[in-house]
Order: C-alpha cells, then structure tokens, then sequence
C-alpha cells in the first residue's frame, strides 16, 4: 500500500493529531507512507517520523490549480495509490482524484458535531462523497449519520488511538504537587471552559489548595478574554493557570492528579486516550464517543454535558478519596492499552483498507 495522510494544517488539534499518528504508524507497516498538510503547517510538523515522506503543499486558495500541480506531481512522483483525507481536506482530495482518477480517496471524520447537522448543512461534502471510496468516522452516532446521509458503501468507525508522548519535558506546573486539575484542550467554544471555571471558583471555596490548569491554544479572541475576564473578576489567578499551547503534553498530564473534559460535544477527543495512557483518574462530559470509553464509576467519573453541579460533585469526589483516584486512573489506563492502543486501532485500519486499495 502506498497512502498520504492530507490534512489541511498541523497546528494542535484532534484531526491533525491523528493525522501525525497515522502517518508515523504505517511508516513500517506499508510500503509508503506520507502526509501532506495542504495549507498551513504548525507544531505538529516537529512530530512527523523521519521515515514519513512529508510534504507541504501551501494552498492560498480554494482551488490553487499551481498547488494541486504540485500534488499531482507528488502522487506521481511516489506512486501514490490513495488519500486518506482528514476532515474539510476532502475537498482538495477530491479535486487532486479528477486530474489523477486512479488514486482513491478515504475521508476520516473527526467532527462530532455532525450529527446535529442535516446533510444539506453539508452540501459540498455530499457532492464530494459521490468520489469517496470509504468513509471512516471516529464514533457510533457519526457511523449512522454518514450512512443516512451519503452516498457511500464502504463506512467503518475507527476509534483515534494514542501513543506514548516523547516530547522532552519543559513545562512546569505551577500549584501544590499531587492537587492539580489539568485540562487539555483549545480555547474555543465547545470544550465549555466557562463551565469548568465556574467549578474551579467553588473548590476555591471548599479545597483551595487544589488548582486547575488549562492548556491549549489560546488566539486571545472573545473566548479566551471571556475566560480572562471571568478569572480576573472572581480573583482564580492562584486556582486557575493559562499555559496556551505546549508540545510535552505527557509530561503536563504527569504533573497532574486528576484530567478533565467538560465538551458540550466531541468525536473521540485524543486528550482521553492520553489521560488514561498516563493512568489518570478523570471526570468527563458525556458526549460523542467517550461514554464508549469511560464506564461511570468503573474507569472514571461521566456527567451530563452543561451540569456544572454534577461535575462539581465528581471533582470533589475524586479530590476526597485518593484510593478512588489510582482505582479509577488504573482501570481508564487498563481499557485503554486494550482497545485504543496504536497496534490495536492500525490492524483493523489495514484489514479495512484492503477493501479499499
């Protein structure tokens, strides 16, 4: 098999992520295996393997006929067989398959978000789809929605796998060692970071040795000064810690005793493999795949999405008993090597995508 991973950018996020692994992952199990950011490259690019062929391919526009000649001439070039396109890269997917027919496309899903749209908020991925040869979604209720919605035989869900961070740790906490709250996301609206504040301000009241830190882009745009401001106003400078964008996410979940996501919606967000890849107990939001990973009171604490009361009473729980905390963190950790580990997830990609190649 010779595959490119596309993805639009390789700044920090879920898709680009899995762009990156998948990458690196089938660097030694296929023949080739390359990627191809098509507009912007990002922090991601320091994690591409040496053995991924890499390519960036600078699209300034929608339709860029200079960069898809360059595409075209890169398939060409290393004989590529097929595109796995990572979310809105579907369209330059599709426009490098009319110059060159014979590659075949994949689009991997990523927005858990889709199922409450209609297939006509989705008008171009539905003309695109006609050319798709597989569709791969990263959870159950994306699955049903592509296969109401598309045009497409061959659908499979795939959860995100997570691998070992090997980023050399530079970031250092701040609070009171073995009292930390760390949260991994972007600053933007559906991680529902003002939500997590308003928890952060009641264990100030009730646990005010224990701190929260969020660590994520931050493009100092509404969201992030709301967040700023809400801090600022209730005076969590000493409970709540800003780090915008790190690479070393391994060792920030490290520090951390207890890992939290409070999403108003999801796919299968990466930072949950990696909580449980580092055994750490976690309270989360149920939302798109992760009641598929995390078992109430079995392997983590899940509450609804929005119940700031419920997540607060999760906090506190895992804060009182320390027990609970290294059951929990041991368990998520336990389901994780055994179904969202990279060799796990890549030998049902590669038995899918023989069907496909």
């Amino acid at each position: 098999m010779r595959i490119v991973q596309l993805i639009d950018s390789l700044s920090a996020g879920g898709a680009e992520r899995m762009a990156v692994n998948y990458a690196n992952a089938l660097a030694s199990e296929i023949a080739f295996s390359g990627l191809v950011a098509t507009r912007r490259e990002g922090v991601l690019k320091t994690d591409i393997a040496p053995d991924v062929n890499y390519f960036f391919l600078g699209k300034r526009r929608s339709i860029d006929f200079k960069s898809m000649r360059r595409f075209r001439s890169y398939c060409r070039q290393h004989q590529v067989g097929l595109i796995h396109a990572h979310g809105s890269s579907f369209f330059t997917a599709i426009l490098l398959k009319m110059m060159l027919p014979r590659v075949g496309v994949v689009w991997h899903d990523h927005n858990g978000d889709r199922d409450n749209q209609s297939k006509w908020q989705n008008k171009i991925l539905w003309l695109c789809s006609h050319f798709f040869d597989g569709i791969i979604v990263v959870n159950q209720r994306l699955l049903e929605w592509s296969r109401i919605n598309l045009p497409v035989r061959k659908i499979v869900y795939l959860p995100n796998f997570t691998v070992t961070d090997t980023t050399p740790g530079t970031t250092l906490l701040h609070g009171t060692t073995g009292k930390r709250i760390v949260y991994l996301a972007n600053l933007r609206h559906p991680k529902n970071h003002e939500m997590l504040l308003e928890v952060a301000l009641q264990i100030k009241q009730t646990h005010p040795t224990w701190s929260f830190h969020l660590v994520g882009a931050d493009k100092n745009d509404g969201y992030a000064k709301q967040l700023k401001a809400y801090i600022q106003a209730h005076d969590l400078q000493e409970t709540v810690y800003l780090y915008g964008l790190r690479t070393d996410t391994g060792h920030i979940i490290g520090q951390a005793e207890i890992a939290v996501i409070a999403s108003s919606y999801e796919g299968l967000p990466v930072s949950l493999l990696e909580y449980g890849l580092y055994a750490k107990a976690v309270v989360v939001t149920s939302v798109g795949e992760i009641p598929n990973v995390v078992h109430d009171q079995k392997n983590g604490l899940m509450v609804p999405s929005g119940n700031t009361t419920a997540f607060l009473d999760g906090l506190v729980r895992l804060i009182d008993n320390p027990i609970l905390r290294q059951t929990y963190g041991a368990a998520l950790k336990h389901t994780i090597d055994a179904e969202y580990a990279e060799e796990v997830v890549l030998s049902q990609y590669l038995q899918w995508m023989k069907q496909i190649c």
